[in-house]
Protein backbone atom coordinates (compact mmCIF):
# COMPACT_ATOMS: atom_id res chain seq x y z
CA UNK A 1 0.00 0.00 0.00
CA UNK A 2 1.17 3.42 -1.01
CA UNK A 3 0.29 7.18 -0.85
CA UNK A 4 -1.53 6.52 -4.21
CA UNK A 5 -4.58 5.13 -2.27
CA UNK A 6 -4.95 8.20 -0.91
CA UNK A 7 -6.13 10.15 -4.40
CA UNK A 8 -7.56 6.44 -5.14
CA UNK A 9 -10.08 6.27 -2.20
CA UNK A 10 -10.77 10.58 -2.82
CA UNK A 11 -11.01 10.31 -7.08
CA UNK A 12 -13.50 7.23 -5.93
CA UNK A 13 -15.41 9.10 -3.34
CA UNK A 14 -16.27 12.54 -4.91
CA UNK A 15 -14.50 12.39 -8.22
CA UNK A 16 -16.17 15.84 -9.56
CA UNK A 17 -15.03 17.68 -6.62
CA UNK A 18 -12.68 20.36 -7.38
CA UNK A 19 -9.36 19.01 -5.78
CA UNK A 20 -6.82 22.08 -6.75
CA UNK A 21 -7.39 25.73 -7.74
CA UNK A 22 -10.61 27.91 -7.80
CA UNK A 23 -13.62 26.20 -7.62
CA UNK A 24 -15.01 27.78 -10.88
CA UNK A 25 -12.26 25.94 -13.18
CA UNK A 26 -9.61 24.36 -10.91
CA UNK A 27 -9.19 20.06 -11.00
CA UNK A 28 -11.18 17.85 -10.45
CA UNK A 29 -10.31 15.05 -7.96
CA UNK A 30 -10.32 12.59 -11.09
CA UNK A 31 -8.84 14.67 -12.70
CA UNK A 32 -6.18 15.35 -10.42
CA UNK A 33 -5.73 11.13 -10.55
CA UNK A 34 -5.53 11.06 -14.30
CA UNK A 35 -2.82 13.50 -14.54
CA UNK A 36 -1.00 11.81 -11.62
CA UNK A 37 -1.76 8.37 -13.32
CA UNK A 38 -0.74 10.16 -16.88
CA UNK A 39 3.03 11.60 -15.42
CA UNK A 40 3.41 8.14 -13.94
CA UNK A 41 3.75 7.00 -17.29
CA UNK A 42 5.95 9.53 -18.21
CA UNK A 43 8.17 9.08 -15.53
CA UNK A 44 8.78 5.05 -16.13
CA UNK A 45 8.96 5.67 -20.11
CA UNK A 46 12.04 8.22 -19.06
CA UNK A 47 13.76 5.80 -16.79
CA UNK A 48 14.15 8.13 -14.01
CA UNK A 49 15.22 7.11 -10.47
CA UNK A 50 13.80 9.70 -8.93
CA UNK A 51 11.65 13.00 -9.81
CA UNK A 52 12.91 16.56 -8.39
CA UNK A 53 10.72 19.87 -8.33
CA UNK A 54 12.28 23.48 -8.14
CA UNK A 55 9.00 25.61 -8.45
CA UNK A 56 7.24 28.00 -6.15
CA UNK A 57 3.53 26.60 -4.63
CA UNK A 58 1.48 25.38 -7.14
CA UNK A 59 -1.01 22.09 -7.92
CA UNK A 60 2.20 20.48 -9.52
CA UNK A 61 3.24 20.00 -6.33
CA UNK A 62 0.49 17.24 -5.19
CA UNK A 63 0.14 16.16 -9.04
CA UNK A 64 3.94 15.24 -9.34
CA UNK A 65 3.48 13.85 -5.96
CA UNK A 66 1.03 11.51 -7.04
CA UNK A 67 2.82 11.02 -9.87
CA UNK A 68 6.28 9.68 -8.51
CA UNK A 69 3.96 7.31 -6.27
CA UNK A 70 2.07 5.94 -8.83
CA UNK A 71 5.64 5.36 -10.94
CA UNK A 72 7.54 4.17 -7.68
CA UNK A 73 9.85 6.97 -7.31
CA UNK A 74 10.67 9.43 -4.57
CA UNK A 75 9.81 13.24 -4.93
CA UNK A 76 12.53 15.37 -3.73
CA UNK A 77 11.13 19.03 -3.74
CA UNK A 78 14.39 21.49 -3.73
CA UNK A 79 14.40 25.10 -2.20
CA UNK A 80 14.22 26.94 -5.57
CA UNK A 81 16.12 29.39 -3.77
CA UNK A 82 19.53 28.20 -3.51
CA UNK A 83 22.29 28.93 -5.82
CA UNK A 84 23.01 26.77 -8.51
CA UNK A 85 26.24 25.01 -7.42
CA UNK A 86 23.95 24.19 -3.66
CA UNK A 87 21.30 23.08 -6.40
CA UNK A 88 24.15 20.69 -8.18
CA UNK A 89 25.16 19.64 -4.98
CA UNK A 90 21.78 18.20 -4.30
CA UNK A 91 20.68 16.78 -7.03
CA UNK A 92 23.81 15.15 -7.26
CA UNK A 93 22.90 13.23 -4.60
CA UNK A 94 19.69 11.84 -6.12
CA UNK A 95 18.94 8.59 -7.88
CA UNK A 96 19.10 9.34 -11.59
CA UNK A 97 16.55 12.34 -11.28
CA UNK A 98 14.43 13.80 -14.12
CA UNK A 99 14.00 17.84 -12.94
CA UNK A 100 10.83 19.44 -13.55
CA UNK A 101 10.64 23.13 -12.78
CA UNK A 102 9.11 26.28 -13.01
CA UNK A 103 9.90 28.10 -16.33
CA UNK A 104 12.01 30.84 -14.45
CA UNK A 105 13.99 28.05 -13.01
CA UNK A 106 14.75 25.88 -15.68
CA UNK A 107 17.82 27.86 -16.78
CA UNK A 108 19.62 27.50 -13.40
CA UNK A 109 18.20 23.76 -12.80
CA UNK A 110 19.83 22.84 -16.62
CA UNK A 111 23.32 24.36 -15.95
CA UNK A 112 23.41 21.45 -13.42
CA UNK A 113 24.15 18.80 -16.13
CA UNK A 114 20.85 16.89 -15.26
CA UNK A 115 17.59 16.06 -17.47
CA UNK A 116 15.69 18.84 -17.03
CA UNK A 117 11.99 19.64 -18.45
CA UNK A 118 9.81 22.93 -17.76
CA UNK A 119 6.66 22.07 -15.24
CA UNK A 120 4.16 23.47 -17.84
CA UNK A 121 5.74 21.03 -20.64
CA UNK A 122 5.57 18.23 -18.33
CA UNK A 123 2.01 18.89 -17.53
CA UNK A 124 0.68 19.16 -20.71
CA UNK A 125 2.85 15.92 -21.92
CA UNK A 126 1.23 14.18 -19.03
CA UNK A 127 -2.15 15.35 -20.46
CA UNK A 128 -1.38 14.02 -24.12
CA UNK A 129 -0.45 10.80 -22.04
CA UNK A 130 -2.93 7.59 -22.54
CA UNK A 131 -2.05 6.46 -18.36
CA UNK A 132 -0.65 3.04 -18.29
CA UNK A 133 -0.69 0.93 -14.92
CA UNK A 134 2.17 0.20 -13.29
CA UNK A 135 3.25 -1.99 -10.09
CA UNK A 136 2.06 -0.35 -6.30
CA UNK A 137 4.84 0.85 -4.80
CA UNK A 138 6.31 -0.96 -2.20
CA UNK A 139 5.08 0.49 1.43
CA UNK A 140 8.48 0.51 2.77
CA UNK A 141 9.77 2.25 -0.15
CA UNK A 142 10.88 5.95 -0.39
CA UNK A 143 8.22 8.39 -1.20
CA UNK A 144 9.61 11.60 -0.27
CA UNK A 145 13.35 13.42 -0.16
CA UNK A 146 13.66 16.27 1.92
CA UNK A 147 16.72 18.16 2.45
CA UNK A 148 16.92 19.89 6.08
CA UNK A 149 18.93 22.45 4.93
CA UNK A 150 20.51 23.97 1.86
CA UNK A 151 23.11 26.17 3.28
CA UNK A 152 25.87 23.72 4.62
CA UNK A 153 28.49 21.57 2.74
CA UNK A 154 26.65 18.41 3.36
CA UNK A 155 22.69 19.07 3.99
CA UNK A 156 20.93 16.25 5.38
CA UNK A 157 18.28 13.95 3.16
CA UNK A 158 15.20 12.77 5.15
CA UNK A 159 14.41 9.94 3.81
CA UNK A 160 10.12 9.37 4.33
CA UNK A 161 8.33 5.99 2.66
CA UNK A 162 4.96 5.13 1.89
CA UNK A 163 4.70 3.55 5.25
CA UNK A 164 5.85 6.74 7.54
CA UNK A 165 3.50 9.07 5.69
CA UNK A 166 0.55 6.68 5.45
CA UNK A 167 1.03 6.34 9.09
CA UNK A 168 0.70 10.36 9.41
CA UNK A 169 -2.49 10.64 7.02
CA UNK A 170 -4.32 7.94 8.73
CA UNK A 171 -4.02 8.48 12.31
CA UNK A 172 -4.63 12.21 12.12
CA UNK A 173 -7.23 12.38 9.49
CA UNK A 174 -10.36 11.38 8.85
CA UNK A 175 -11.23 9.88 5.58
CA UNK A 176 -14.05 12.23 3.71
CA UNK A 177 -14.12 14.76 6.38
CA UNK A 178 -14.49 17.78 4.82
CA UNK A 179 -17.83 19.28 3.59
CA UNK A 180 -17.45 20.50 -0.59
CA UNK A 181 -17.67 23.68 0.21
CA UNK A 182 -14.05 23.64 2.54
CA UNK A 183 -11.11 25.09 0.72
CA UNK A 184 -7.81 25.21 2.53
CA UNK A 185 -5.15 27.78 1.32
CA UNK A 186 -1.15 26.69 0.93
CA UNK A 187 1.60 28.97 1.68
CA UNK A 188 3.78 27.16 3.18
CA UNK A 189 7.33 26.17 0.63
CA UNK A 190 6.74 22.70 -1.17
CA UNK A 191 10.52 21.74 0.07
CA UNK A 192 9.02 22.18 3.76
CA UNK A 193 7.17 19.09 5.30
CA UNK A 194 4.59 20.87 5.96
CA UNK A 195 3.99 21.70 2.27
CA UNK A 196 4.12 17.74 1.93
CA UNK A 197 1.65 16.91 4.64
CA UNK A 198 -0.78 19.25 2.95
CA UNK A 199 -1.19 17.58 0.07
CA UNK A 200 -2.00 14.41 1.16
CA UNK A 201 -3.61 15.33 4.50
CA UNK A 202 -6.46 17.61 2.05
CA UNK A 203 -6.82 15.16 -0.24
CA UNK A 204 -7.75 12.64 1.55
CA UNK A 205 -10.69 14.66 3.62
CA UNK A 206 -11.31 15.55 -0.04
CA UNK A 207 -10.81 19.12 0.97
CA UNK A 208 -9.92 21.88 -2.56
CA UNK A 209 -6.39 22.97 -1.94
CA UNK A 210 -5.46 26.96 -3.70
CA UNK A 211 -1.74 28.14 -3.71
CA UNK A 212 0.22 30.96 -3.17
CA UNK A 213 3.21 30.84 -4.77
CA UNK A 214 4.52 34.18 -2.72
CA UNK A 215 3.43 34.89 0.59
CA UNK A 216 2.36 38.71 0.76
CA UNK A 217 -0.19 39.46 3.54
CA UNK A 218 -2.67 41.74 1.00
CA UNK A 219 -3.01 38.64 -1.03
CA UNK A 220 -2.71 35.92 1.30
CA UNK A 221 -6.25 37.54 3.22
CA UNK A 222 -7.71 38.37 -0.26
CA UNK A 223 -7.14 34.74 -1.22
CA UNK A 224 -8.58 34.03 1.94
CA UNK A 225 -11.66 36.12 1.61
CA UNK A 226 -12.43 35.59 -2.55
CA UNK A 227 -12.07 32.14 -2.17
CA UNK A 228 -14.15 31.60 0.87
CA UNK A 229 -10.85 29.91 2.67
CA UNK A 230 -12.11 27.79 5.84
CA UNK A 231 -8.58 26.45 6.58
CA UNK A 232 -4.91 27.77 6.53
CA UNK A 233 -1.48 27.02 7.22
CA UNK A 234 1.27 29.65 8.28
CA UNK A 235 4.30 29.75 10.16
CA UNK A 236 4.66 32.72 12.69
CA UNK A 237 6.79 34.98 10.35
CA UNK A 238 3.38 34.82 7.53
CA UNK A 239 0.80 35.72 10.80
CA UNK A 240 3.33 38.01 12.01
CA UNK A 241 3.29 40.05 8.51
CA UNK A 242 -0.49 39.81 8.43
CA UNK A 243 -1.26 41.40 11.94
CA UNK A 244 0.99 44.07 10.87
CA UNK A 245 -1.17 44.46 8.31
CA UNK A 246 -4.06 44.65 9.48
CA UNK A 247 -2.95 47.14 11.74
CA UNK A 248 -5.12 46.12 14.53
CA UNK A 249 -8.28 46.12 12.45
CA UNK A 250 -10.77 42.70 12.58
CA UNK A 251 -9.40 40.55 9.48
CA UNK A 252 -13.32 40.11 8.38
CA UNK A 253 -12.75 36.45 7.16
CA UNK A 254 -15.84 34.92 8.10
CA UNK A 255 -15.07 31.84 6.85
CA UNK A 256 -12.31 30.82 7.98
CA UNK A 257 -12.80 28.09 10.81
CA UNK A 258 -8.90 26.85 11.17
CA UNK A 259 -5.75 28.46 10.99
CA UNK A 260 -3.14 26.23 11.93
CA UNK A 261 0.63 27.89 12.72
CA UNK A 262 4.03 26.02 13.35
CA UNK A 263 7.74 25.35 11.96
CA UNK A 264 9.28 28.26 14.48
CA UNK A 265 8.53 29.72 17.82
CA UNK A 266 5.46 31.16 18.01
CA UNK A 267 6.29 35.16 19.70
CA UNK A 268 3.31 35.42 22.12
CA UNK A 269 1.94 39.01 21.60
CA UNK A 270 1.81 37.86 17.85
CA UNK A 271 -0.42 35.07 18.57
CA UNK A 272 -2.33 37.57 21.14
CA UNK A 273 -2.88 39.94 18.41
CA UNK A 274 -3.83 37.44 15.87
CA UNK A 275 -6.22 35.85 18.30
CA UNK A 276 -7.99 38.90 18.72
CA UNK A 277 -7.84 40.19 14.52
CA UNK A 278 -9.50 36.72 13.89
CA UNK A 279 -12.02 35.94 16.89
CA UNK A 280 -14.00 33.37 15.17
CA UNK A 281 -11.32 31.20 13.44
CA UNK A 282 -10.34 28.05 15.60
CA UNK A 283 -6.12 28.65 16.11
CA UNK A 284 -4.34 25.41 16.34
CA UNK A 285 -0.12 24.60 16.93
CA UNK A 286 0.89 22.11 14.86
CA UNK A 287 4.43 20.69 16.44
CA UNK A 288 6.67 18.42 14.14
CA UNK A 289 9.58 17.38 12.66
CA UNK A 290 10.46 16.75 8.93
CA UNK A 291 11.80 13.72 10.28
CA UNK A 292 8.73 12.59 11.72
CA UNK A 293 6.55 12.99 8.81
CA UNK A 294 4.93 15.90 9.80
CA UNK A 295 3.05 17.00 13.00
CA UNK A 296 3.53 14.89 16.34
CA UNK A 297 2.04 17.27 18.32
CA UNK A 298 -1.15 19.53 18.43
CA UNK A 299 -2.69 22.47 20.63
CA UNK A 300 -6.10 22.71 19.01
CA UNK A 301 -8.54 25.66 18.97
CA UNK A 302 -9.85 24.95 22.35
CA UNK A 303 -6.87 24.60 24.09
CA UNK A 304 -6.31 27.60 22.66
CA UNK A 305 -9.75 30.04 24.01
CA UNK A 306 -9.25 28.25 27.59
CA UNK A 307 -5.89 29.49 27.48
CA UNK A 308 -6.60 32.90 26.78
CA UNK A 309 -9.65 32.95 29.09
CA UNK A 310 -8.23 31.61 32.03
CA UNK A 311 -7.03 33.04 35.28
CA UNK A 312 -5.13 29.92 36.09
CA UNK A 313 -1.13 30.70 35.67
CA UNK A 314 -0.96 27.06 34.73
CA UNK A 315 -3.70 26.83 32.19
CA UNK A 316 -2.38 30.57 30.91
CA UNK A 317 0.70 29.20 30.10
CA UNK A 318 -0.38 26.58 27.80
CA UNK A 319 -0.53 29.19 25.15
CA UNK A 320 3.08 28.61 24.86
CA UNK A 321 3.41 25.22 24.66
CA UNK A 322 2.39 22.81 21.72
CA UNK A 323 -0.02 20.69 23.04
CA UNK A 324 -0.50 17.37 23.26
CA UNK A 325 0.66 14.07 21.24
CA UNK A 326 -1.02 12.75 18.41
CA UNK A 327 -2.24 9.24 18.63
CA UNK A 328 0.61 7.13 17.68
CA UNK A 329 2.96 8.81 19.14
CA UNK A 330 5.08 8.43 22.46
CA UNK A 331 7.14 10.39 23.81
CA UNK A 332 10.32 11.08 26.15
CA UNK A 333 12.04 13.77 28.26
CA UNK A 334 15.62 12.39 28.21
CA UNK A 335 18.74 14.12 30.45
CA UNK A 336 21.99 14.15 29.29
CA UNK A 337 23.18 10.37 30.65
CA UNK A 338 19.91 9.47 28.73
CA UNK A 339 17.83 8.57 31.89
CA UNK A 340 14.00 9.35 31.55
CA UNK A 341 12.66 12.55 33.08
CA UNK A 342 9.57 13.36 34.91
CA UNK A 343 7.16 15.83 34.18
CA UNK A 344 8.14 19.23 34.56
CA UNK A 345 12.05 19.03 34.13
CA UNK A 346 13.50 20.30 30.84
CA UNK A 347 15.63 17.80 28.67
CA UNK A 348 15.74 16.15 25.32
CA UNK A 349 12.82 15.12 23.60
CA UNK A 350 12.81 11.62 22.08
CA UNK A 351 9.76 10.66 20.02
CA UNK A 352 8.71 7.53 18.95
CA UNK A 353 5.60 6.14 16.36
CA UNK A 354 5.22 4.27 12.34
CA UNK A 355 4.65 7.89 11.33
CA UNK A 356 8.35 8.80 12.57
CA UNK A 357 11.29 8.06 10.17
CA UNK A 358 14.62 9.30 11.32
CA UNK A 359 16.09 8.09 8.27
CA UNK A 360 18.53 10.03 6.40
CA UNK A 361 19.69 8.88 2.71
CA UNK A 362 23.77 7.58 2.80
CA UNK A 363 23.78 8.04 6.60
CA UNK A 364 20.92 5.35 7.84
CA UNK A 365 18.92 5.60 10.61
CA UNK A 366 19.17 7.05 13.85
CA UNK A 367 16.49 5.77 15.71
CA UNK A 368 17.82 3.88 18.96
CA UNK A 369 17.39 0.41 19.64
CA UNK A 370 13.90 0.47 20.64
CA UNK A 371 13.32 2.72 17.95
CA UNK A 372 13.37 6.26 19.66
CA UNK A 373 14.57 9.52 17.84
CA UNK A 374 16.09 12.37 19.02
CA UNK A 375 14.68 15.46 18.06
CA UNK A 376 17.49 17.44 19.32
CA UNK A 377 14.72 20.06 20.57
CA UNK A 378 14.88 20.92 24.71
CA UNK A 379 11.64 20.40 26.24
CA UNK A 380 9.34 19.60 28.88
CA UNK A 381 5.49 17.76 29.75
CA UNK A 382 3.89 19.60 32.31
CA UNK A 383 1.34 16.91 34.56
CA UNK A 384 -1.48 16.76 31.85
CA UNK A 385 0.43 15.91 29.15
CA UNK A 386 1.70 19.48 27.82
CA UNK A 387 4.62 19.75 25.77
CA UNK A 388 6.66 22.82 26.33
CA UNK A 389 9.63 23.42 23.53
CA UNK A 390 12.42 25.50 24.89
CA UNK A 391 14.48 25.24 22.05
CA UNK A 392 17.16 23.03 20.39
CA UNK A 393 20.17 21.66 21.73
CA UNK A 394 22.24 21.96 19.14
CA UNK A 395 23.22 25.34 17.30
CA UNK A 396 20.76 25.91 14.60
CA UNK A 397 18.70 29.70 14.53
CA UNK A 398 15.72 29.13 12.84
CA UNK A 399 15.06 32.48 11.54
CA UNK A 400 11.58 32.80 9.76
CA UNK A 401 11.04 29.56 9.39
CA UNK A 402 14.50 28.93 7.86
CA UNK A 403 17.56 27.23 9.31
CA UNK A 404 20.78 28.91 9.52
CA UNK A 405 23.88 26.82 10.52
CA UNK A 406 25.83 29.77 12.54
CA UNK A 407 29.15 28.27 11.80
CA UNK A 408 28.85 29.41 8.14
CA UNK A 409 27.63 33.02 9.40
CA UNK A 410 31.02 32.74 12.22
CA UNK A 411 33.46 31.45 8.98
CA UNK A 412 32.35 34.90 7.24
CA UNK A 413 32.73 36.71 9.91
CA UNK A 414 36.06 35.58 10.59
CA UNK A 415 37.53 36.45 6.74
CA UNK A 416 37.17 40.07 8.16
CA UNK A 417 40.57 41.26 9.23
CA UNK A 418 39.18 42.72 12.35
CA UNK A 419 37.25 40.17 13.90
CA UNK A 420 39.62 37.41 16.28
CA UNK A 421 37.06 35.33 17.46
CA UNK A 422 32.92 35.11 16.80
CA UNK A 423 29.76 33.28 17.88
CA UNK A 424 26.22 33.62 16.61
CA UNK A 425 23.17 33.16 18.31
CA UNK A 426 19.69 33.14 17.71
CA UNK A 427 17.60 35.64 20.27
CA UNK A 428 13.63 35.76 20.91
CA UNK A 429 11.92 37.72 18.27
CA UNK A 430 8.64 39.02 17.83
CA UNK A 431 8.52 39.07 14.12
CA UNK A 432 11.08 36.89 12.97
CA UNK A 433 10.72 33.95 16.00
CA UNK A 434 14.37 34.35 16.10
CA UNK A 435 17.03 37.24 15.17
CA UNK A 436 20.51 36.21 14.36
CA UNK A 437 22.99 38.16 16.57
CA UNK A 438 26.87 37.91 16.06
CA UNK A 439 28.30 38.37 19.26
CA UNK A 440 32.24 39.03 18.11
CA UNK A 441 35.74 40.39 19.76
CA UNK A 442 37.49 42.21 18.24
CA UNK A 443 41.43 42.04 17.23
CA UNK A 444 43.93 44.57 19.17
CA UNK A 445 43.43 48.21 18.13
CA UNK A 446 40.82 47.13 15.51
CA UNK A 447 37.81 49.64 14.92
CA UNK A 448 35.53 48.14 12.92
CA UNK A 449 31.81 48.79 13.48
CA UNK A 450 28.66 46.88 13.55
CA UNK A 451 27.70 48.51 10.53
CA UNK A 452 30.93 47.50 8.61
CA UNK A 453 30.65 44.04 9.99
CA UNK A 454 26.80 43.38 8.77
CA UNK A 455 27.72 44.94 5.19
CA UNK A 456 31.03 42.40 5.11
CA UNK A 457 29.12 39.08 5.93
CA UNK A 458 26.03 40.51 3.38
CA UNK A 459 29.01 40.56 0.68
CA UNK A 460 29.60 37.12 0.78
CA UNK A 461 26.31 35.57 1.80
CA UNK A 462 22.58 35.21 1.09
CA UNK A 463 20.64 38.48 2.61
CA UNK A 464 19.23 36.16 5.35
CA UNK A 465 22.62 34.86 6.88
CA UNK A 466 23.56 38.62 7.62
CA UNK A 467 22.98 39.51 11.54
CA UNK A 468 20.62 41.25 12.42
CA UNK A 469 22.68 42.37 15.17
CA UNK A 470 26.50 42.89 15.74
CA UNK A 471 27.37 43.24 19.88
CA UNK A 472 31.04 43.13 20.74
CA UNK A 473 32.85 41.75 24.18
CA UNK A 474 35.88 41.49 25.37
CA UNK A 475 35.67 37.29 25.74
CA UNK A 476 33.33 34.57 24.85
CA UNK A 477 32.68 31.72 27.42
CA UNK A 478 34.28 28.78 26.57
CA UNK A 479 34.46 25.39 28.03
CA UNK A 480 37.59 23.75 29.25
CA UNK A 481 37.45 21.35 25.93
CA UNK A 482 37.12 24.87 23.93
CA UNK A 483 33.56 24.82 22.67
CA UNK A 484 31.79 27.98 22.57
CA UNK A 485 28.99 27.77 25.48
CA UNK A 486 26.26 29.79 23.48
CA UNK A 487 23.73 29.45 26.03
CA UNK A 488 24.90 31.87 28.24
CA UNK A 489 25.34 34.38 25.44
CA UNK A 490 21.68 34.20 24.74
CA UNK A 491 21.07 34.51 27.92
CA UNK A 492 23.00 37.45 28.38
CA UNK A 493 21.34 38.85 25.05
CA UNK A 494 18.53 38.19 26.02
CA UNK A 495 15.58 40.45 28.05
CA UNK A 496 14.58 39.48 31.51
CA UNK A 497 11.85 37.38 31.59
CA UNK A 498 9.01 39.37 33.60
CA UNK A 499 7.31 38.01 36.95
Amino acid sequence: MSISMLLSMAAAAFADRVALGRRADGITFSGLERDANAGATLLREDAAGSVAFIGQNSPLLPTLLFAGAAAGLPLAPLNYRLPRDVLRGLLDRLDAPVVVADSRYVEIARSTGHRVIAAEEWLSAARRTEPVPGPEADPGSAAVLLFTSGTTADPKCVVLRHSHLLSYVLGTVEFASAEERDCALVSVPPYHVAGIGSALTNVYAGRRMVYLPDFDPARWLELVRSEGVTGAMVVPTMLARVVEHLGGANADCPALASLAYGGARMPPPVLEQALRAFPETGFANAYGLTETSSTIAVLGPEDHRKAIESDDPVVRARLGSAGQVVPGIETQIRADDGSVLGPGTTGELWVRGEQVSGEYRGAGSVLDADGWFPTRDLARLDEDGYLFLSGRNDDTVIRGGENIAPAEVEDALLTHPAVAEAAVVGVPDDEWGQRLVAVVVRREDAKADAAELRAHVRGLLRGSRTPDEVVFRDELPYTPTGKIIRRHLVAWLSPPVAG
